[in-house]
């Protein structure tokens, strides 16, 4: 009887190992992370793990640099205590002081489209997505985006057109729900945002952000505000209760509860924040994203 019950259980590890993800049953090799062809910065945690971690990817903002917006957000430091990785890459359009993303459709903030033969950031950012779980380092059901200012745009995009992909996102200063209409800039165009399943957003935000003010207007990639690209996404992703609530005397929450896969959508507004990371709470965000796995 007891040779039976070892067979049956050796028969069952087996059987879970045929089933498994490749990321589940890898053992993390940080060493193949040093030798990725990647233009960007790696940050491991401390104390890395030997399983599989979590996986942030920053985005920088427009004219700067993944070097830059991983000093800048201190998210290294967060990711020690956490113990998250993450990546900040470059973006592929050259541009003075850095580079910027390219977003289909969308004028950067040098005011020209992206060029034709511009770099594809979505097919770059998912596969270098893909290189990162092959290192057996990242837990592919828990990869998250978020990203500064024209970072923020591209993160929004992603959730647009890559949501499975991604367990959560959250755009700082740069939240957007696809193009401006066309035909009212000062409207979403419904049809550049149709993500195929729900995904969890959280943004942050200041209301002295001149940059790219919430109320909207602004530079021509902007336009719409931030209140219409947060029902947007409550639209995309099935929810049906609004809310505000206070997080602190100088932030406050708007949001949508009751989504669909439980993909909730909100925005955290500093009052007198500026276009900056200074609006960003990490150990928030990353309570956020820690509660999202795909």
């Amino acid at each position: 009887m007891y040779t039976g019950r070892m067979l049956i259980a050796r028969l069952l590890v087996a059987l879970i190992a045929c089933f498994a993800t490749p990321s589940a049953l890898a053992e993390c090799r940080p060493a193949v992370l040093s030798t990725l062809p990647e233009r960007g910065a790696l940050h491991l945690p401390v104390e890395p793990s030997a399983a599989p971690m979590p996986l942030l990817l920053l985005l920088h903002g427009s004219t700067s640099t993944g070097a830059d917006m991983l000093r800048e957000s201190r998210l290294a430091q967060t990711a020690d205590r956490r113990g998250f990785i993450v990546f900040a890459p470059d973006g592929g359009i050259a541009a003075p002081g850095g580079f910027v993303w390219n977003i289909p459709g969308v004028q950067t903030v040098t005011g020209a489209l992206p060029p034709r033969d511009a770099r594809d950031d979505v097919a770059y950012l998912l596969g270098l997505v893909d290189r990162l779980v092959a290192s057996g380092c990242v837990d592919k059901r828990r990869v998250y985006a978020t990203g500064l200012s024209g970072g923020g745009r591209m993160v929004s995009w992603l959730g647009c057109v890559a949501p499975r992909r991604f367990a959560a996102i959250a755009p700082v200063v740069g939240l957007r729900a696809g193009r401006p209409s066309t035909i009212d800039p000062s409207r979403v165009d419904p049809s550049t945002c149709r993500p195929a399943v729900p995904i969890p957003v959280l943004a942050f935000a200041g209301n002295a952000d001149t940059t790219n003010p919430i109320d909207g207007g602004g530079a021509p990639y902007w336009r719409y505000s931030q209140s219409a690209a947060l029902q947007r996404w409550a639209t995309l992703n099935g929810c049906s209760e609004s809310y505000v609530r206070a997080v602190s005397a100088s932030v406050y929450e708007q949001g949508y509860a009751r989504c669909a896969a439980g993909a909730a959508v909100a925005v955290r507004v500093t009052r007198g924040g500026k276009h900056s990371w200074s609006v960003v709470d990490n150990d928030a965000m990353w309570a956020f994203f820690s509660r999202h796995a795909r």
